[in-house]
C-alpha cells in the first residue's frame, strides 16, 4: 500500500467492536430470522409496523456508537494519502465521525429517512423523536439487538405502534435510507463505487463475507484488472479463491499496525 494508494472496502467486521451486530458468522452463514425484504417492506402497512417498531428500539444503540481504532485508522490512512477512496456495506456513518472523507456508502446511512411518496429526506433523530411521542407504550422494553439497527422484538408490541408519517406530506410510506434485501443498489453510487476500484493500485478488503453482490462484484473488476486483492477479515469470504492474500486477524488489532507502519 505504500507505493501506491489502495481503496478499501469494509463491512460489518470492522464495526462489530462498536457494538454493532454483524448478519454472518464466520462461515459466511447469515445468523438469525429473515431480514425485511424491500419487497415486502412497500407491499403491506403490517409490514412497515414491524419494521419501525422494531427499529425504534434499536436505533439508539446505533446512534450512541462511537468509532473504533480500526475506523481510526484507515481515517489516518486516507489523511497521510495511504487510501485512494474508501468504501463501506455499513450503514452506521462510523467512519464519518472517525473523520474519514468522501465516504462511499454503498448500502446508504441509517441515519437518514426518506419519504417514498414526495422523496423529502428527513433526519433519523427527527423521526425518532415523533415515533418516541406516539408509541410511549414502548417506553422501556427491552429487546435484542439485532443487524443495522433491527430488533428481536415480541409481536405482541408491534400490533399497536403507530409508523410515522412524512413531515413534508404526511405520507406513510417512510424508509430508511439504506438498500434492503432485495433492492438494488443505487445507480450512482454503484459507478462511483465501480469507478474508485478501477482507479486504484488495489483493493483491501476489510471485515466483510463479500456475500452481497455489489461488494463482491468490485473485487472480480479488481481481480480482472490484473490488480491484487487482498482481506482482513476472520472466517470464510466469498472471494476467497481470488484473494491474493488473506488475514485472518482482527481489523481492530491489525489496522492501527498498518496505519503507524505507513503514515508519516
Amino acid at each position: 500500500m505504500a507505493d501506491a494508494p489502495f481503496a478499501v472496502l469494509t463491512g460489518a467486521g470492522i464495526s462489530t467492536p462498536s457494538g454493532i451486530p454483524d448478519y454472518r458468522d464466520n462461515q459466511g452463514v447469515r445468523r438469525g430470522r429473515q431480514p425485511m425484504m424491500y419487497q415486502e417492506f412497500l407491499a403491506a402497512p403490517e409490514s412497515r409496523r414491524r419494521y419501525w417498531a422494531r427499529a425504534m428500539l434499536g436505533w439508539p444503540r446505533v446512534r450512541q456508537a462511537q468509532p473504533n481504532v480500526a475506523h481510526e485508522s484507515l481515517a489516518q490512512l486516507q489523511r497521510a494519502g495511504q487510501i485512494s477512496a474508501l468504501i463501506t456495506q455499513n450503514v452506521d456513518t462510523l467512519h464519518d465521525q472517525a473523520g474519514s472523507h468522501d465516504v462511499i456508502e454503498l448500502h446508504g446511512s441509517l441515519h437518514r429517512v426518506l419519504c417514498l411518496d414526495c422523496g423529502q429526506p428527513s433526519e433519523r433523530d427527527g423521526i425518532q423523536r415523533l415515533m418516541e411521542a406516539q408509541n410511549p407504550y414502548l417506553a422501556g422494553v427491552d429487546a435484542v439487538q439485532a443487524p443495522d439497527g433491527d430488533t428481536l422484538l415480541d409481536p405482541a408490541f408491534e400490533a399497536r405502534f403507530q409508523v410515522p408519517h412524512c413531515p413534508f406530506c404526511a405520507g406513510e410510506r417512510m424508509k430508511p435510507d439504506v438498500v434492503f434485501f432485495g433492492e438494488n443498489v443505487a445507480q450512482a453510487t454503484a459507478v462511483k463505487a465501480m469507478a474508485a476500484v478501477e482507479q486504484a493500485a488495489g483493493l483491501l478488503v476489510v471485515g466483510s463475507s463479500l456475500m452481497a453482490y455489489s461488494a463482491f462484484r468490485l473485487c472480480r473488476v479488481v481481480v480482472d484488472q490484473g490488480k491484487p486483492l487482498i482481506a482482513i477479515n476472520i472466517g470464510k469470504t466469498r472471494a476467497d479463491e481470488l484473494l491474493d492474500l488473506k488475514i485472518e486477524a482482527s481489523c481492530e488489532a491489525l489496522l492501527p499496525q498498518l496505519a503507524q507502519r505507513l503514515s508519516p
